[in-house]
């Protein structure tokens, strides 16, 4: 018994030493209000308002820019999951960031949009609520770290309703505003003067309620004398945000309109304080509880914005526009906050069709976050979710892809330019070469299709489709793109937001463009496998180059078989060069190129490797399975009457799609039988 108490005892000691734990003894500081302003003289950034520290929260994590379609954009690296949490990261709407990180920063500077309610519209699962999510917890975070800090105070007064020894701050205000507002401006302009932040620091405003009653009777009581009050009433505290303790962030969710109060955002009367003090005017009778309280020098957010009640608008315009709000029974108290609000299409378009909403759409800032349009960043979306650690079953290459394609091609618009289609389209916005196409052209789409993103089917559909399919099949190990593709259109059928039958219409249709896709990878990828034999490629290619430079030499070839010299077999050339469209007219410039290029690399001592070229490697892949595939045979798995010979060049196909292209055995066995069913079609091209 001794030693498992021993043993429990050094648990104990081990947990409460942990960094952990340290770091919460840390944060735990306290001291008089002189030791506060001896940290504002070395870090003034401590008294930065809540936009400030917002703006300087998302630098922190860094930021890069990066070319995009000859634009250049940066990408904030706050928005891309720093802490590997593998749940918050947003990809590519770059350009929303950027505007939503403008707005910060016009606001840290005092610009006006510190004025603004920050509106982020979009439609369902655009990310929104991410976003927000990101700046809460981002913030919670960054106050926690030396970079963020800011305190409150609280008076050494024992209360006495509750017993406590000392009444806080019910706003968790700057302890700064206890200095009276002319001293503290020339104080804030000292500071300014010394500080190393761009901008400059404001603290506006007057103390809340409660905290002005306090001092004023204190001074009253002392004769005026501030520092007396200051010295013996004053204890200042670190103070962490957190919204699970209601400490710097707030969150409003509208009900119906009948239940809406006005004192879930402002706060309410205290019965039990009423009871002892008289009356319901006193500060020390209120509850500073409703969200625009706990949220000050913090976040509010507000859930679906324009569904409030008009009386609640009113507050949100007062809040904004004016830094205050009205508590009942209470003069304008002061605030200083992000306001966040975001809403969906429906909405908005509401508020734009209401004319007595005219006043708080001129107090907004609007943000668009449409869904992403860019295949590459809509897979890391789905991939962060179904990941070999999250996932039991064996996700077959290509399903998310194939899923994520066709959510892409929901949301774009028909290209306007005759011939192109829009699946190029797709390919094009995910960086990839269409003939006859360049950057500019890819930047003229982009423009006339400004509403682009802001329709089509949402992340959440795609991500509940595939979990479908995962749980449907319950007899495989494995989730294919088929088993993705049945789920997403058996789903539009009773789809919620989908009550157009044209619309449902169109998106199977695209079902179509993308199944007739994946039968192009799927072929693809198991030509690759086929003629993956490096050595028979390396072979190859040493075939063709050596008839390349006979012919661009005028000179012959020896023949490997008879000895005898030859002239450079065209057959040969053209079945290779064939394979990635090169013409006839254009051989020459093509032969000229390969010879130019090895020659450019033995003047630098350097050996070819067909490898660096990727024509040339795509060409001699497709070369050599047209060589190997009918001794393949995979027409026969369709019979099912295969012989040994056939099989064992199945398996060693098989084995290098495993090997190298991440299937598993069933997933391979799928492919093989699928491309098979293709190549006895007879759909195969030469």
């Amino acid at each position: 018994m001794a030693k498992k108490t021993t043993d429990v005892s050094s648990i104990l000691d081990a947990i409460s030493d942990s960094p952990e734990v340290r770091v919460l003894h840390a944060l735990r500081w306290e001291g008089s209000f002189n030791d506060y302003m001896k940290l504002v003289v070395e870090d003034p950034r401590i008294i930065r308002n809540a936009h400030q520290r917002v703006y300087d929260m998302v630098l922190s994590h860094g930021a890069k820019e990066f070319k995009q379609f000859k634009e250049t954009l940066v990408r904030y690296e706050f928005f891309s999951d720093p802490h590997n949490s593998g749940q918050d990261a947003i990809f590519g709407i770059e350009k929303q960031l950027m505007q939503l990180v403008s707005h910060f920063k016009s606001a840290a500077y005092n610009f006006g949009t510190e004025k603004r309610v920050l509106l982020l519209h979009g439609p369902v699962g655009s990310a929104k609520s991410t976003i927000v999510r990101l700046l809460k917890r981002g913030l919670e975070r960054y106050t926690r770290s030396d970079d963020g800090r800011l305190f409150t105070f609280g008076w050494k007064i024992k209360d006495e309703v509750t017993g406590a020894d000392v009444i806080w701050s019910p706003m968790h205000e700057d302890p700064i505003k206890l200095v009276p507002r002319e001293a503290r401006a020339k104080l804030v302009e000292q500071i300014n003067a010394k500080s190393a932040v761009p901008y400059k620091m404001r603290v506006d405003g007057d103390l809340d309620p409660l905290s002005r009653k306090i001092m004023a009777d204190l001074l009253a009581k002392h004769e005026g004398n501030w520092r007396e009050v200051i010295d013996k009433y004053i204890v200042v505290k670190r103070m962490i945000i957190s919204e699970k303790d209601r400490v710097g962030i707030g969150t409003f969710q509208p009900k119906d309109e009948k239940n809406q109060d006005a004192t879930e955002l402002t706060g309410d009367v205290n019965y039990r304080k009423i009871a002892f003090y008289g009356v319901d005017s006193d500060p020390r009778a209120f509850n500073f509880d409703g969200e625009f309280c706990v949220a000050n020098r913090g976040i509010v957010e507000f859930i679906e914005v324009l569904k409030l009640d008009v009386a609640f608008l009113y507050d949100l315009l007062g809040a904004s526009q004016e830094h205050a709000i009205k508590p009942k029974k209470f003069p304008q108290t002061d605030i200083d906050e992000v306001i966040i609000g975001h809403t969906n299409e429906p909405e908005y378009r509401r508020l734009q069709s209401n004319e007595l909403m005219e006043a708080f759409r001129d107090r907004t800032v609007k943000i668009d976050v449409p869904y992403n349009t860019v295949l590459d960043h809509e897979i890391k979306i789905y991939e962060k979710d179904f990941t070999k650690q999250r996932v039991v079953k064996h996700i077959a290459p290509h399903t998310i892809e194939i899923a994520a394609m066709w959510a892409i091609l929901t949301r774009l618009e028909e290209p306007k330019r005759g011939g192109m289609t829009l699946l190029q389209k797709l390919k094009l916005y995910n960086g990839k070469s269409v003939p006859g196409m360049t950057e500019d052209n890819v930047r003229e789409l982009r423009a006339e299709a400004r509403e682009e993103g802001m329709r089509g089917i949402s992340p959440r559909y795609i991500q509940d489709k595939i979990s479908n399919a995962i749980v449907n099949y319950p007899n495989t190990d494995t989730v294919n793109p088929f088993m993705v593709m049945n789920e997403l259109e058996e789903g539009l059928k009773h789809h919620s937001l989908i009550s157009s039958e044209d619309v449902k219409k169109r998106f199977k249709e695209l079902l179509g463009v993308v199944r007739q896709e994946y039968e192009e990878i799927a072929k693809n990828e198991v030509q690759r496998a086929i003629s993956a034999d490096e050595e028979a490629i390396a072979r190859l290619c040493s075939n063709y180059i050596d008839h390349v430079k006979a012919y661009t030499q005028r000179e012959r070839v020896r023949n490997k078989y008879t000895g005898e010299m030859e002239e450079a077999d065209e057959r040969f050339m053209r079945s290779i060069e064939e394979k990635i469209d090169v013409s006839d007219s254009r051989k020459d410039d093509f032969r000229r190129e390969i010879m130019n290029y090895i020659g450019a690399l033995a003047l630098e001592g350097k050996t070819f490797d067909y490898k660096t070229n990727e024509r040339l490697h795509r060409a001699l892949e497709l070369k050599l399975f047209e060589d190997q595939k009918d001794s393949i045979k995979l027409t026969s798995l369709v019979s099912n009457v295969v012989d040994k010979e056939t099989q064992a060049k199945i398996d060693v196909v098989k084995q290098r799609l495993i090997d190298r292209y991440g299937y598993n055995d069933t997933s391979a066995t799928d492919l093989l039988n699928f491309v098979a069913s293709i190549f006895a079609r007879g759909d195969l091209k030469d």
